[in-house]
């Protein structure tokens, strides 16, 4: 029976969201105009300004990787305070979970935007803006995977009279640094995409790239800068996986 209600409530929220966003069957046709239009005006790729582009794919992975890096790095020290079964007190647990939920709400593109006037156009407002909300999708993250983290090697820290900080780092720290690892990993994907979209507020790398290239309806340039993004978190992701089995 519950089952059955489920199911029942899925289909509910499908039909009432669909109709909302205004979705019909005939829709599917428009995808076949899109299609259409891709093979006719998307290809053959235009690789003409190739140096430029393979340019702007390195400065788009090292806005990502540093701003991914510096958020981890911040976060992780906070995820401990921000988990029930480590933080030494109430009011700093309350506090810590307040901060890193402010900064994860607040979109990557708001807070690039509200740099902008004091660090200029470039990619600085955007490494910050990646920054900080990362910070706080790091920080809940992590301080989830400390409170599911098994008690036993924490107690054994404990039982060799271990402090509160070395059963951080001999109790929990080894357990979940491969569900970092991989939230890191996962975040840098996601990073990589969110800095092509700053670049439509002059972050520079492949995103400004692209948001030029289509006012100019160049969708032969856009062609290859999406086979690069797509090169790009390919590349990231096998990368991870590497990295994580030789971790575990």
């Amino acid at each position: 029976m519950r089952k059955l209600i489920a199911v029942a409530a899925v289909i509910i929220l499908l039909l009432w969201s669909g109709s909302g966003v205004s979705f019909t069957a005939g829709a599917f046709g428009d995808l076949g105009n899109t299609a259409r239009f891709i093979a006719e005006h998307w290809f053959p790729m235009d690789l003409s300004d190739w140096q430029t582009a393979l340019r702007a794919m390195v400065d788009t992975l090292e806005i990502a990787v540093f701003s991914t890096l510096a958020a981890a790095a911040l976060a992780f020290p906070l995820s401990f305070l921000a988990a029930r079964n480590w933080t030494p007190s109430r009011w700093i647990y309350d506090s810590i979970r307040f901060l890193i939920n402010l900064f994860r709400s607040i979109p990557e593109l708001v807070l690039a935007l509200v740099f902008i006037p004091t660090l200029g156009l470039g990619p600085m407002p955007a490494v910050m803006a990646l920054i900080i909300h990362n910070i706080g999708v790091f920080g809940k993250l992590i301080s989830e995977t400390i409170e599911a983290s098994d008690d036993g090697p924490q107690e054994a820290v404990k039982a060799l009279g271990g402090t509160r900080l070395l059963v951080a780092v001999y109790g929990i720290v080894p357990q979940i640094l491969p569900l970092v690892l991989s939230h890191y990993f996962y975040r840098l994907e996601v990073a990589i995409r969110t800095t092509l979209i700053l670049g439509i507020v002059g972050a520079g790398g492949l995103g400004q790239m692209l948001y030029n290239d289509f006012k100019q309806f160049m969708y032969q340039k856009v062609t290859f800068e999406v086979v690069l993004i797509m090169v790009l978190v390919t590349g990231v992701d096998y990368l991870g996986a590497l990295i994580r089995k030789r971790v575990k």
